[in-house]
C-alpha cells in the first residue's frame, strides 16, 4: 500500500499486537519511581515552546486557544540553505519584523530565545511583513526531532487562521537519498524537486517528486499536516551533496522567485549577491558527503 508521499505501509495487522502490549504493560509495572521521574523530566525537557511578541517586547507564550493570527502566506525554510536563501532573497527585499521564535532541545540543537543569530546557529524564528501583516515566514534551522514534530506542528499551525492559507516550504537534503535508475554521479547537482497537495493548483516551478522517493521529517510533517487540514502546500526540495552552508545550494533556490507566493514579496534582488557573500564567509572550510 503507498501513501501520500511514496513510501510503502504495511497493511494492519493484530498478529503480535497482544503480545506487544503485555510487553508495555509488564515494562511500566517495573519501572521504578526514580525512572519515572527521569522520564517526566525527559519528556518536559523536550517540549517545545513557541514565543511570540507580537503585543510586548518579551516573547510570551501563547496557547491556540488566546490568538490566532490572520495569515495568507506562511512561507517556512528549513536548513542552512533554504533559511540563507530566504534572507537573502525575501527578508532581504523588504521591510519584516520578528514576531516570535521556537524554543526547543534535543539530541541534535539547543535554542534559546534571543533573536540575534548566526547563520551557522540553531534557531526558529518567525517574521512578519509589515507592509502585509498576514504574510509570515519562518526560518528553521535547527533539527526538530519526530517526537517533537506534532508539537512543532499544533502549536504554530495551531495560531495560524487557516482560511485561504497557502505554504511554501523550502528544505535540503543529500542527494545520496534521492533513488533513481541513473547513478547519482552523473546527476547535476544540485537540482530541485516540487511536491505538493491536493489543493495545490498554482503550477510548480520544477518538476515533480517521482516515486518512490520520499521526504522525512519536519518537511513531511508539514505537507502531511497541509495534506489532512486541505491548505494549499507546496515543497520545494533541493538535493545536494553539500551538507553545510553552501552558495551553489542557495543559488538553486532561484527558480522558486517565480513562484506566485514568492513573486510579489521579492522586487529587488540586486543586494542578494552582496548578502551571499557575507553569508559565504561564515564558513570557512567546504563540507561534503564525500569528506
Amino acid at each position: 500500500m503507498a501513501t501520500f508521499f511514496g513510501e510503502v505501509v504495511a497493511a494492519p495487522s493484530r498478529a503480535g499486537v497482544d503480545d506487544e502490549e503485555e510487553e508495555l504493560a509488564a515494562a511500566e509495572r517495573q519501572e521504578t519511581a526514580e525512572d519515572r521521574e527521569i522520564r517526566l523530566e525527559l519528556q518536559k525537557k523536550r517540549e517545545v515552546h513557541i514565543l511570540w511578541n507580537t503585543t510586548s517586547s518579551t516573547p510570551t507564550e501563547s496557547s491556540t486557544n488566546e490568538q490566532q493570527f490572520p495569515c495568507s502566506k506562511f512561507i517556512l525554510g528549513i536548513g542552512h540553505n533554504a533559511v540563507a536563501f530566504l534572507t537573502s532573497f525575501v527578508l532581504n527585499s523588504g521591510s519584516w519584523e520578528v514576531v516570535g521564535l521556537a524554543k526547543l532541545w534535543n539530541e541534535r540543537c539547543r535554542t534559546s530565545r534571543t533573536t540575534n543569530v548566526l547563520p551557522t546557529e540553531s534557531f526558529c524564528l518567525f517574521y512578519r511583513l509589515i507592509s502585509d501583516p498576514t504574510v509570515l515566514l519562518c526560518q528553521c534551522s535547527c533539527f526538530v526531532a519526530e517526537d517533537q514534530q506534532f508539537q512543532w506542528l499544533e502549536k504554530v499551525f495551531g495560531c495560524l487562521q487557516k482560511t485561504d492559507l497557502q505554504v511554501l516550504v523550502l528544505s535540503t537534503c543529500s542527494i545520496s537519498d534521492y533513488k533513481t535508475p541513473e547513478s547519482t554521479l552523473t546527476l547535476p547537482s544540485p537540482f530541485l524537486k516540487a511536491l505538493k497537495t491536493k489543493e495545490f493548483k498554482d503550477k510548480v516551478c520544477c518538476s515533480l517528486l517521482e516515486q518512490p522517493n520520499i521526504v522525512r521529517d519536519l518537511p513531511a510533517a508539514v505537507l502531511s499536516y497541509c495534506q489532512v487540514w486541505q491548505i494549499p502546500a507546496v515543497l520545494y526540495q533541493c538535493y545536494t551533496d553539500v551538507i553545510k552552508l553552501d552558495t551553489v545550494t542557495i543559488e538553486a533556490f532561484r527558480p522558486v522567485l517565480a513562484s506566485k507566493i514568492l513573486k510579489s514579496l521579492v522586487k529587488n534582488v540586486s543586494g542578494s549577491t552582496e548578502m551571499l557573500t557575507k553569508l559565504r564567509m561564515t564558513t570557512t572550510e567546504v563540507h561534503n558527503i564525500y569528506t
